[in-house]
């Protein structure tokens, strides 16, 4: 399968659009569940291991042939693997930051997407990705008050205050972005559910080992934070899926881009329901970042 996008049908385009907004509530849903005392490997855990157990009843029930050669197999190891560590280190960025940016920094792996293409598959780096690409990070700096301008703290405070979550969302968008491109050229004829399935069933035993190493699960202590929890494994399980499912048969590169409506969903539910909010010129550093990246990848063919 070619990594290129392909021309977005109004169903698909709209498909693309409903998953940013439940992963965006997914991750409103998971800070939820960290204020009232979860941690991020016992998140990890529950909505990765029920996501797998509730597909592989799926399969079972639907009679997915489950018969894969040895390449996809590798494959499929790989991106669970992969999957787990994103995982870990996104929602370590939700724990340390206001939700909205935590995603506009993970949310740079459409570029990434693009970025691994060029790296593994010798993809030549189009103009626009590249005029794209400066006017993202100017967007980021915006957004992020790298000088701390907004914040009043300087940039030395602000990036004590900020840099651990920043680089957790940056590396976690790294690696998803990976996990995107062998999906599509390892994985891309495999069937989504089983898909989802393997990947999320290696993503729960990854986090597994790290709550056993760190002395077991760390549960919500409030009602509000069970209902983060279950709303988090319920929302992700969901988008996982059908982004899982959708996304390789589009095109990974320049169809990801519409997922940076995700931020923007992030943004308008963690102020309502969380009380979070940014600056005046971070939200205008957001919007230059996500006008950017729709730029890149919402385009006729």
């Amino acid at each position: 399968m070619s990594t290129h996008a392909r021309a977005l049908t109004r169903l698909g385009f709209a498909t693309l659009v409903l998953v940013a907004l439940v992963m965006a509530a997914n991750h409103v849903a998971a800070r939820l569940a960290f204020d009232s005392g979860a941690d991020v490997m016992t998140a990890v855990a529950v909505r990765s291991g029920v996501t797998g157990v509730a597909t592989a009843l799926l399969l079972v029930a639907q009679r997915v042939p489950l018969t894969l050669h040895a390449r996809q197999w590798r494959a499929l190891l790989a991106i669970g693997l992969l999957i787990g560590v994103q995982s870990i280190w996104l929602y370590s960025a939700v724990a340390r930051l206001p939700v909205a940016l935590a995603l506009l920094a993970f949310n740079t792996y459409p570029l990434c997407t693009a970025l691994w293409a060029r790296v593994l598959l010798r993809q030549r780096l189009q103009r626009r990705l590249l005029v794209a690409m400066i006017v993202l990070l100017a967007g980021l700096a915006l957004a992020l008050d790298v000088l701390g301008a907004s914040s009043g703290l300087g940039m030395s405070g602000q990036w004590q205050r900020m840099g651990v979550g920043v680089a957790f969302a940056l590396a976690a968008s790294l690696i998803f972005s990976l996990a995107l491109v062998l999906t599509q050229h390892g994985a891309g004829d495999v069937d989504g559910r089983l898909r989802t399935c393997v990947s999320m069933a290696v993503a729960a035993v990854v986090a597994l080992v790290v709550v056993g190493a760190r002395g077991g699960f760390h549960w919500p202590g409030s009602t509000s934070g069970w209902w983060g929890l279950a709303l988090l494994t319920l929302l992700y399980g969901t988008g996982i899926t059908i982004l899982l499912t959708v996304l390789p048969r589009l095109g990974v590169v320049g169809n990801t881009a519409i997922m940076n409506a995700e931020p923007v969903f992030a943004l308008v539910l963690a102020w309502f329901i969380l009380g979070q909010a940014i600056a005046p010129m971070q939200v205008l550093g957001a919007l230059i970042v996500v006008g950017a990246v729709l730029w890149l990848g919402v385009r006729r063919h």
